[in-house]
């Protein structure tokens, strides 16, 4: 087992067994019998490249052998940082050929996370873009190389430099291994087959381990509430290794249905509406301020749209309005709010619920085994309707982050439930409404933000005696983040000028504060602490008399 990964506990192992949900299969095996049975379908279509079943099968089976070629080995965790592309896909499905474990980083990230995840995970592989804009990646990660000693493999997507393998020819270049040494190799279905990112409230964010039977369960299950058959066709804009593209049911859910996959690597929405009429897309995953952006849009109505089923969205509350205009804009669509999180349970709203359960909520669990508790601040359930804290258990659901078990005491209950910070309340449906949430977060179009962390690079700012970084409401995006700072004696600072200082500590460009507020102090709760609520209403109550 690896070190630092925490285990289902072996009654639990046995009911999820027993139940039917764990098929004590890889995703390597879950997967060989996928490309077996749609073999001649497309699974798989990036701009002018598509792959079938039968193509996908062969051509990770190639790059997995190349990649055991160059030195990689079961169990090796994996940084991508790849924007969406059939490459980050082939490479995806090629590590669970050899049993590695990718961990679900971002184009966006910079330094400052690859080199905690590395560190984290003791990573022996990162790949990444040659660029990304004018980024260029090459120089950050001989850094990370410098500080890890781990990290031996650097795949770059684009023109290999000296010390680096070009992801490209791994794929194209005939393997000179023996197909037969990937079924020699054991992958035990207990293990983690991805470490998923928490959304942490303390700097970094954790790595969730992710197992074989769970993260197949999850996809199989979610693809069900989103109605999924052979003919459905998926588009991704959104991340590909978020857990909801990828896995909720995304990618997986989709394949495992003998589905077509198009991924496209921006958001423009004539390029989206120009690939849902191409090819007659059944299902697209958005983030509220996405689909905010798309149905405001005028090429919305140069395009024929119809062919849209479901919009799942997720990420933050979906207002009811945007719901409204969506179906006025698309008449046969159904826009599927979900809840869901990396560390694991899922909950969307049916297409059978009635119509004023679609809008007030973000649906119910997924299976009969998700188990349910809304805590107060004495871990006591609260009465039917009242608001409390989401804890949940269940065979989908972590139970301890990767390699951080002080935190881990403190996450999750003696009995194995954790904690998400996230306030919820039933509703009489039995659905869920999302109230707010305990944890420093700002939740940025669906990109979770740790106020903590940015606020102790803030502090490092030589102005800078004291910050609170807050969410402040924003149209388009749900919140952006607002700094609020009190300055040392003498000292001035502007917007500009903290976001330079930030850049310098080379963070992804989607943490950054969007508004900066000078205070003589900050309000405080009862008990002494920055009453971050008091904050929260006196930037919203800002945003109000500006507008004015």
């Amino acid at each position: 087992m690896l070190p630092g990964f925490v285990p289902f506990p072996d009654s639990f192992v046995k009911l999820y067994r027993e139940k039917g949900y764990w098929r004590d299969k890889s995703l390597r095996d879950e997967f060989s019998h996928v490309y077996q049975t749609f073999d001649k379908r497309v699974a798989l279509v990036d701009g002018e490249k598509t792959f079938t079943y039968s193509d996908m099968d062969k051509v990770t089976t190639n790059l997995a052998l190349n990649l055991l070629a160059i030195g990689l080995k079961p169990l090796d965790r994996v940084v991508p940082t790849l924007p969406n592309c059939h490459e980050f896909v082939l490479l995806y499905f090629a590590l669970q050929k050899i049993g590695a474990i990718p961990i679900a980083a971002l184009v966006t990230h910079r330094f400052a996370e690859i080199n905690q995840f590395v560190q984290l995970s003791g990573a022996t592989t990162c790949v990444y873009p040659d660029k990304s804009g004018d980024f260029e990646f090459s120089p950050i990660i001989d850094r990370v190389q410098e500080q890890n000693a781990s990290l031996v493999f650097k795949i770059v997507l684009g023109e290999a430099k000296k010390g680096e393998h070009s992801l490209r020819e791994l794929i194209e270049k005939p393997a000179t291994l023996d197909p037969k040494v990937l079924s020699d190799i054991h992958i035990d279905p207990l293990d983690p087959c991805i470490f998923q990112l928490s959304g942490g409230t303390t700097g970094i964010p954790k790595l969730i381990p992710r197992t074989n039977n769970d993260y197949a369960y999850n996809s199989k299950v979610a693809a069900q509430v989103c109605e999924i058959n052979s003919d459905s066709v998926l588009l991704l804009v959104l991340p590909i290794a978020h857990n909801l593209p990828l896995a909720c049911p995304g990618i997986q859910g989709f394949m495992f249905n003998g589905a077509k996959v198009v991924v496209h690597h921006n958001t423009r929405p004539a390029e989206m509406f120009a690939l849902i009429e191409k090819h007659k897309v059944t299902h697209l995953k958005v983030v509220p301020a996405l689909l905010i952006r798309l149905i405001n849009d005028p090429s919305a109505h140069d395009f024929d749209l119809s062919s849209l089923k479901f919009i799942q969205s997720g990420g933050q509350r979906m207002q009811p309005e945007v719901r409204l205009k969506t179906k006025a804009l698309i008449p046969g669509v159904f826009v599927q709010e979900n809840f869901g999180m990396s560390e694991g349970t899922l909950m969307f709203v049916r297409s059978s619920d009635p119509d004023d359960v679609k809008m007030e909520t973000c649906g119910r669990p997924v299976c009969p085994d998700d188990e349910v508790k809304l805590l107060d601040e004495e871990d006591r359930e609260v009465p039917m309707g009242e608001v409390g804290e989401l804890t949940v258990r269940g065979p989908y659901t972590l139970r301890g982050y990767y390699g951080v078990p002080e935190y881990n005491a403190r996450q999750f209950t003696t009995d194995g439930f954790y904690r998400s910070g996230d306030l919820m309340r039933m509703h009489p449906s039995g659905n869920y409404v999302v109230e707010g949430r305990k944890k420093d977060l700002i939740n940025r179009g669906g990109e979770k933000i740790s106020a903590e962390e940015v606020e102790n690079l803030i502090l490092m700012h030589p102005s800078v005696q004291n910050v609170a970084c807050v969410p402040m409401p924003d149209p388009n995006m749900g919140e952006k983040m607002c700094a609020f700072v009190i300055l040392k004696k003498n000292q001035s600072l502007v917007l500009k000028e903290l976001v330079d200082f930030l850049l310098t500590k080379e963070i992804a460009k989607f943490k950054l504060p969007e508004r900066l507020d000078v205070l003589p102090d900050f309000p405080v709760s009862t008990f002494g602490k920055v009453s971050k609520k008091a904050l929260g209403e006196l930037i919203t109550e800002k945003l109000k008399a500006e507008a004015a």
